[in-house]
Formats: C-alpha cells, structure tokens, sequence
C-alpha cells in the first residue's frame, strides 16, 4: 500500500434504472425513486475510486463503515453522481466524506470508512469459512 493523501478525491456517476428503484428492495406499492442502497452503492464506488491509484497490485479497499443521509428522492431515468475524499487514514482504515447530487439538487451525504485488504489473503480466509462447518444463525 502507497501513502494515501489526505483530500484525495474520486467520483461515481450512473443513471438510475428500474433495477435501482427503492420499490426492487422494499414496498412494492413505492414510488419509482431511487433506492438509499444505491445510493450508498455510488457512494463506495466513488470512496474506492478516490484510492484506487495508491492500492498496490493485488490490493483492493473494502466498505467497513457506512453513515449518510438520504436527503431527497430521484426519480427514474435520473443521472446520480457521487463524490468521495479521502479525509483521514491511520494504517489501512480510510474515512472519507461522501455526497451524492442527482440532475437537480443534492441527494445525500455523510461519511463512509473502507479498509485496504489483501485479495489473496482475503480468499484464504473465505476458502477456510467456506469448509467450516456452518452455524445456524
């Protein structure tokens, strides 16, 4: 892992669909408004972009922590946009500052912390749960 700057920025830009609507993940009888998990969805993928040139080969940052507010609705056929910065680092925990606009004002914002994991010792670890026997829950 490179050092990572603080006010390192990145973004996340998609156009909402019928696949990202709130009513796909929850009420059915919902309006046809883009979903707060995809909403969080662009917010990562914004925070993953801003550090994504400092991760060495074989290196990739997991979400660890999540709190935004969803502040407005956007409907269908919409471009939402994320923006992301890197506003601390200590070790390999990252916290940014994310927010998210759609065509017409600003949709969310908060803070968001992703962790920088190493993919192959990562698989390990699934390979080794994956064997054990499960637990019900």
């Amino acid at each position: 892992m490179q050092d990572i700057p603080l006010g390192a920025k990145g973004s996340f830009a998609m156009l909402v669909g019928p696949s990202h609507l709130a009513s796909q993940f929850k009420d059915n009888i919902l309006p046809p408004v883009f979903a707060t998990p995809m909403m969080v969805l662009i917010m990562e993928n914004a925070a993953l972009n801003a550090v994504r040139q400092y991760l060495d080969p074989g290196e990739s940052a997991v979400g660890t922590k999540v709190d935004v507010t969803h502040m407005a609705a956007t409907p269908v056929g919409h471009r939402v946009r994320a923006e992301a910065e890197v506003v601390g680092v200590a070790g390999r925990q990252i916290q940014f500052r994310v927010a998210a606009w759609d065509e017409t004002e600003q949709i969310g914002a908060g803070t968001h912390e992703r962790m920088i994991v190493d993919i192959e010792r990562l698989g390990k670890r699934l390979a080794g749960k994956q064997a054990a026997p499960s637990r019900r829950v």
